[in-house]
């Protein structure tokens, strides 16, 4: 039986105070971090480049439309059809962009636009955002089809920790759509709170200390209905038939925006979060290093972020070419990729070619020139 909204709140609070006398949060410590981050944040944030790439990717796949024989531009395809929204996963071979193609996800679009609207009202809504996507990511436990934390999940969670400052950060978001959620109508409405977070000091690593441990206090009681509402901007009570962490949509309260996770990808996100307080403990004590502190959050930079431009090259030469991280984490690019050479190595395909092995699959006949897969796209029956 799920506890009272007030209980829970209480609980709540109790637990996140006790957790941060756990981690000492000393001026001297919160300014060295606070530095890092934003550091971090300066380097892995998009650049001017990344966004003509993108747009550069858009004409790719609108020539790849047309392009039914030959090399193919992508590798890594997998279709996610068990999701809410269908989507295609696949990553640019030129620029090493990972990529979900979606139709018609309005929803989805108008959320994204709403959010970005209301980071407007504080730049620490949007850094912060940046930087858990990119610990989550570090740490793999950013992909809902591994039943792990959506990216809506992790911002979602991020605006409802700066809703629940002293003082608030952005407010309840009941308050920005009392005229509706339109866009447009929104921005309107933003307009009037351009100060509202004004009176909260707090820095970049505050908040992000923060927020890793009220993630970590609550750990016990999601499953006993505590869910975050961002339009009510506060813990509230609600049971989903499932739940193991609760962040109720902020556009549908009947929807569970985390509900992707499940029962050993809820431990394994705990485990990130636990052992990332226990490094920012280390670096407090003066146990590890700054650079070592970084690494061990958000992973190692890239060897090159230089873009290239899209060639003929075979798939494996272009793969050849994507920047290899130095650290331990093996990311999703490079798992995909992996994965992809085994196949074709096991398939008999040569230079994006297949040459032997048509007969395993359903789905293509040997000898027919119209039922040629694209090299480097993967099969999902």
């Amino acid at each position: 039986m799920a506890l009272s909204q007030t209980e829970l709140l209480n609980e709540a609070k109790k637990l996140e105070l006790q957790g941060l006398k756990k981690y000492p949060i000393t001026p001297v410590f919160i300014s060295k971090l606070d530095t890092l981050l934003n550091d971090a944040y300066a380097i892995r944030r998009p650049k001017p480049i990344d966004y003509h790439n993108r747009r550069d990717l858009i004409r790719i796949l609108n020539a790849i439309t047309k392009e039914l024989y030959g090399e193919g531009h992508v590798i890594g395809v997998q279709a996610i059809m068990t999701a809410r929204v269908p989507i295609i996963k696949f990553i640019d071979c030129g620029t090493g962009i990972e990529c979900d193609l979606s139709v018609e996800n309005r929803d989805g679009i108008q959320k994204s636009k709403i959010l970005h609207i209301i980071s407007g009202i504080d730049e620490r809504f949007q850094k912060l955002s940046f930087l858990m996507k990119a610990w989550a990511k570090a740490h793999n436990i950013n992909s809902p089809k591994d039943r792990t934390l959506s990216s809506l999940s992790i911002i979602q969670l991020v605006a409802f920790h700066l809703q629940t400052r002293d003082p608030p950060i952005i407010p309840p978001f009941c308050t920005l759509f009392e005229d509706g959620t339109d866009p447009v109508i929104v921005v309107k409405r933003v307009k009037n709170y351009s100060e509202f977070g004004k009176g909260n000091k707090e820095s970049l690593a505050d908040l992000f200390i923060t927020l890793l441990v009220k993630v970590a206090s609550v750990e016990n009681l999601w499953q006993k209905g505590l869910c975050a509402s961002l339009y009510q901007g506060s813990w509230t009570s609600k049971l989903w038939d499932t739940q193991y962490i609760s962040v109720e949509d902020f556009t549908d309260p009947s929807q569970n925006v985390a509900r992707a996770v499940g029962r050993e990808q809820f431990k394994e996100i705990y485990g990130c979060i636990h052992s990332s307080l226990c490094h920012l403990l280390s670096f407090s004590d003066g146990h590890i290093q700054g650079h070592q502190l970084v690494d061990l959050l958000f992973g190692s930079d890239s060897v090159s972020i230089v873009p290239r431009q899209i060639d003929t090259k075979s798939n494996d030469e272009s793969k050849a070419n994507l920047a290899v991280p130095l650290n331990g984490h093996q990311t999703k690019r490079m798992r995909v990729s992996k994965r992809l050479k085994e196949k074709q190595q096991g398939e008999g395909w040569r230079g994006g070619q297949q040459t032997q092995g048509w007969e395993q699959h359903g789905n293509w006949k040997k000898g027919k020139e119209e039922n040629k897969p694209m090299a480097g796209v993967e099969e999902h029956n």
